[in-house]
């Protein structure tokens, strides 16, 4: 049962307008985009619903809430726009979610200093048209531009199609502003490099708010590019274009959009060039001078265009479809997907081909196949888009196929981290890969848990996340 006096407590600091306690809204914010049917392991943390939800609209306001949380040892959850894919803004252990959207100010954007200072709650679209006025750009382009949030992208250190050139998102953080979950406000300085003790703004890229909460954001911004340049290359295999992908790299060349993709037969490298006219010119010309060494062969600008101006359509679709809507609107999205898993991996450039090679023999033992195989961003990343083949004799209903995706989906990840690789570089961790998180960390799991130990002892930030 949710505590009334919490309860009165927080409408007392935030107004009755901003303290949710519906149903209807307990369940549309208890959890983001994964579905029970992809948390292969993980369906009993939908069980539970938020105590409550809080809209803070400043920085104070977080303080105070955290705060009060921390007296009454109540969990609380940070929400951006509930897009995540794995989970991590489920209330695994109840409590408080804690909508930032209100926290949608753009504070201050410096063409000299090339950043943008923004609290938590900018929506990645409305940064982007309110930097163009100035010739700039961000940097992190995701598919969920029209959705996500500055710090929910920050808190999963997300990758997003410009990363080639300007990295994930945690590379672009400068400083932060966060909410210790005593309700100390802690900030970082805008500088981007310090050797004045660590970096404190790490502690919270890719933490999924288990150490308190961002509040702003003082991140990179880029010009808007002299030229830009398309590339479209076929390659006869997979192996031809990911050796040239790592002879780019290899080389210097980076392009902005680096997605080698395999499907349907066909196998394509889809790269953009963008910058000032004579490096994209030099860059562009060496590129393909490197996959013609490998066997490609250029197919023009048309087929990079049409893929680069749909990138951000599925967003758009679920902005329209399922944002803000009830978890089991959102959950109905997948089953027009009968079984499926899309993995993201990270190892050793040397070891990519060999770890497809192994994953394939996992796959055919358990009568999985993969549809898409791909390497984003950097020759490392490597993802597979997997599903049940159908018609399996040892299937007599279809919770046997999804438990033959649950086995591959666990050998395939686990093959990642024996190779000295890691189970996912994209989306975080979420509920759904909690529970092979010390696998792959093992002792930095200790040196983790001693630091929320002592950050945060009564472990009321998303507790349950991180293996935490």
């Amino acid at each position: 049962m949710p505590n009334l006096a919490l309860i009165e407590s927080l409408i007392k600091a935030l107004g009755q307008e901003h303290v949710l306690t519906d149903p209807y809204d307990l369940d549309r914010y208890s959890g983001d985009a994964l579905s029970p049917s992809r948390a292969f392991g993980a369906e009993d943390s939908f069980e539970r619903l938020a105590d409550v939800v809080a809209r803070p609209g400043s920085t104070v306001d977080v303080s105070a809430i955290l705060k009060l949380a921390n007296d009454l040892a109540t969990p609380v959850i940070p929400f951006g726009a509930g897009t995540g894919l794995m989970g991590g803004t489920i209330p695994a252990r109840g409590g408080i979610v804690l909508d930032l959207h209100r926290l949608n100010k753009i504070l201050a954007i410096n063409p000299t200093d090339m950043t943008a200072e923004v609290e938590a709650g900018v929506v990645l679209e409305d940064l982007e048209h309110a930097l163009l006025p100035y010739g700039l750009m961000p940097g992190h382009d995701p598919y969920s531009v029209p959705i996500a949030t500055v710090a929910g992208t920050i808190s999963t250190n997300g990758v997003g199609y410009r990363a080639g050139a300007y990295g994930p998102m945690g590379d672009q953080v400068v400083a932060l502003e966060a909410v210790l979950p005593d309700g100390q406000i802690m900030s970082t300085r805008a500088v981007p490099h310090q050797s004045s003790g660590p970096s404190l703004k790490h502690l919270f890229i890719g933490s999924e708010g288990v150490f308190g909460v961002i509040t702003k954001a003082t991140i990179k911004v880029f010009r808007l590019p002299e030229a830009q340049v398309f590339c479209g290359v076929a390659f006869d295999t997979f192996d031809q274009g990911f050796n040239a992908a790592a002879e780019m790299f290899a080389l210097g060349v980076r392009p902005t959009l680096v997605d080698l993709t395999e499907e349907d037969d066909s196998i394509l490298f889809n790269m953009l060039f963008e910058g000032f006219k004579e490096g994209v010119q030099a860059n562009e010309q060496r590129a393909l001078a490197v996959c013609a060494q490998f066997g490609g062969r250029p197919l023009g600008p048309e087929p990079t265009i049409a893929y680069w101006e749909s990138r951000h359509e599925s967003a758009e679709s679920y902005k329209v479809e399922a944002l803000g809507k009830p978890r089991s609107v959102r959950w109905s999205r997948w089953r027009r997907r009968r079984g499926f898993d899309y993995l993201h991996l990270g190892l050793p450039i040397s070891k990519v081909l060999e770890y497809r090679k192994q994953c394939d023999e996992i796959m055919a033992r358990e009568g999985i196949r993969s549809v898409e195989y791909a390497i984003w961003s950097r020759p490392e990343l490597f993802s597979m888009l997997i599903i049940p083949e159908s018609g399996t004799e040892t299937d007599t209903t279809e919770a046997d196929a999804r438990e033959r995706l649950g086995r591959t989906v666990e050998q395939v990840l686990q093959l990642a981290q024996d190779m000295g690789g890691i189970m996912e570089y994209c989306h975080g961790v979420g509920v759904k890969l909690n529970h092979l998180l010390a696998r792959e960390m093992g002792v930095g799991q200790g040196v983790v848990r001693a630091i929320k130990q002592a950050v945060d002892p009564n472990n009321i930030m998303n507790p349950g996340k991180l293996g935490l």
